[in-house]
């Protein structure tokens, strides 16, 4: 690399600024650590006597060598321990950190080489401040331009798939076939146009970036300046002019690392986000089993009543059926009413054991119009049983006309089991004979909104416990979990509407939620 970029020369001291093989070592002391200066220092040794053929004493010669390697060596590891570098440069503040190290390694060894060659006596302050710039700006834009991109291609290595590359294989060619016409255009033209013209190649490599984050800006920034140098190099420009020109390519890494770093870091952020939504969805959908779990264990015997009732009926209806069928003049119309309604205890059975395997269920919430009265219902049938074990009446109004919802039938259900099942606790914790429930749905007079209020005649609510009834983990039950109405108000949310406690009177607490008609998304 550095036979490949020799260009210019200024009494033994290599001026060219452009230093790719600075930055190949630089990714390595980033990426592994300082020792990698070692290979640095060979580089050096090497470079000055085989490509440089330098005509200092081998004092000097090694004094350079251990001078550039320890300068960089220095920022690199400050930039990796002490700065906290990531390497994958996935976040804004490691694009700056790495660009900021580059720069103070550059000036580092700038100042260092200029005491040593001050001191050697071969060099004035005017010769010095001449090789310090090319110097200074071929450094840094070798670190810039190339340990970028080595450090992407490093961190997506494993991730690497052939046939996206080969996808994008078009795109890439565009974007150079787009940058090659614009320095063609840029650098055979008189030096001061060349200037103002250069400021064409940030709309490729900032498209690029905005497309592809920090990887497209990096493997644009690496074309343009291949590019760029190559053809410095073909129409012979001096070391000034190309000085010139490379101080602008610094300019446009710059901003084209910026701009790819902060989509990449935009896009990673709003992966995260999807991420962090869908396991909260996961960890819903999984607090709301639980909560049908815990209703359901509570209404056990209830069902086992439910189930049993049409089992017993269905089976007196067989045996009746039988002692027919057996007897010397069967009565067939005695028969086939007793099958009959053999036929319809047994659908009875079937469906509530239909029901309670749909309130079961663990999914994706199954959004569709529902009718409110229908869901009602529904839940009436599972709740019913553990109602009149409780000598608890639920009665059912609903008003005529309401509208449809767009809802999850079994989630709706759950919360109006839910405050059913407080109500019935605390008519059993009032010790009333009379308990009593009160469902009730209407349309809401002043939004498109179908509200509807569980209401009982418990022991009602405290001030206290009203504070924090829809908080997590907050029960007054001994055995309760403290999930219920948390669940509940989650639900009736995610619903696109809101549950809150409107009466807590003994003798006639009530809850209320409302859902928007036919709400959908």
């Amino acid at each position: 690399l550095e036979w490949i970029s020799f260009i210019h020369e200024l009494n033994d001291i290599p001026v060219t600024p452009w230093n790719p093989g600075l930055g190949c070592i630089y990714f390595l002391m980033v990426l592994k650590g300082p020792a990698y200066g070692i290979l640095l220092f060979a580089g050096v040794i090497l470079a000055e006597v085989f490509i440089l053929q330098s005509q200092h004493s081998w004092f000097v010669i090694m004094a350079i060598g251990t001078l550039v390697a320890a300068g960089y060596a220095s920022t690199a590891h400050a930039a990796r321990k002490h700065l906290s570098l990531n390497v994958g440069l996935v976040h804004l503040r490691d694009v700056v950190v790495l660009l900021a190290s580059g720069v103070a390694g550059a000036v580092l060894v700038a100042l260092l080489l200029a005491l040593l060659l001050l001191a050697v006596g071969r060099f004035q302050w005017l010769e010095i401040m001449q090789a310090a710039v090319p110097l200074f700006v071929g450094d840094i834009i070798g670190i810039a331009v190339v340990t970028p991109l080595l450090l992407r291609i490093a961190a997506a290595w494993h991730d690497l798939e052939r046939s996206r590359l080969v996808s994008l294989a078009p795109e890439i060619a565009l974007f150079v076939g787009v940058i090659a016409g614009t320095l063609w255009l840029v650098v055979p033209i008189e030096i001061t146009s060349g200037h103002q013209l250069f400021y064409l190649l940030f709309l490729p490599v900032v498209v690029a970036a905005v497309r592809h984050g920090i990887d497209g800006a990096c493997l644009a920034l690496a074309a343009t300046q291949f590019g760029l140098v190559g053809l410095l190099k073909y129409y012979g420009y001096d070391a000034a002019a190309f000085t010139t020109f490379q101080t602008l390519m610094f300019v446009l890494t710059t901003t084209g690392l910026l701009v790819g770093v902060i989509v990449s870091e935009r896009r990673q952020a709003e992966h995260a986000v999807r991420e962090a939504e869908a396991l909260l969805r996961a960890k819903e959908a999984g607090a709301a089993l639980a909560g049908r779990l815990n209703l359901v264990s509570g209404m056990a015997s209830a069902l086992a009543h439910e189930l049993n009732q049409p089992m017993t009926a269905a089976r007196a209806f067989a045996r009746s059926a039988q002692a027919l069928l057996r007897s010397p003049q069967a009565d067939t119309s005695r028969i086939d009413t007793n099958l009959t309604n053999l036929v319809a205890q047994i659908d009875h059975a079937s469906g509530v054991l239909r029901r309670m395997r749909d309130f079961l269920r663990r999914g994706e919430p199954h959004f569709s119009t529902l009718d409110i009265a229908a869901t009602v219902e529904d839940a009436m049938m599972l709740v019913r049983s553990q109602a009149e074990n409780n000598r608890t009446s639920i009665e059912i109004k609903i008003s005529d006309g309401i509208p449809a919802v767009f809802g999850d039938n079994v989630q709706l259900q759950q919360v109006i089991l839910n405050l059913i099942g407080n109500g019935i606790e605390a008519i059993t914790a009032a010790q009333r004979a009379d308990g009593h429930i009160v469902v009730e749905a209407w349309l809401s007079p002043d939004l498109p909104h179908v509200e509807i209020s569980v209401t009982d005649n418990g022991t009602g609510i405290d001030a206290e416990q009203a504070k924090r009834l829809f908080t997590p983990l907050a029960t007054t039950k001994q055995d309760g979990l403290g999930l219920g109405l948390s669940i509940c108000a989650s639900i009736i949310a995610a619903h696109g509407g809101r549950m809150w406690l409107q009466s807590s009177r003994p003798g006639a607490t009530d809850f209320r939620l409302s859902l928007p008609v036919q709400q959908r998304g």
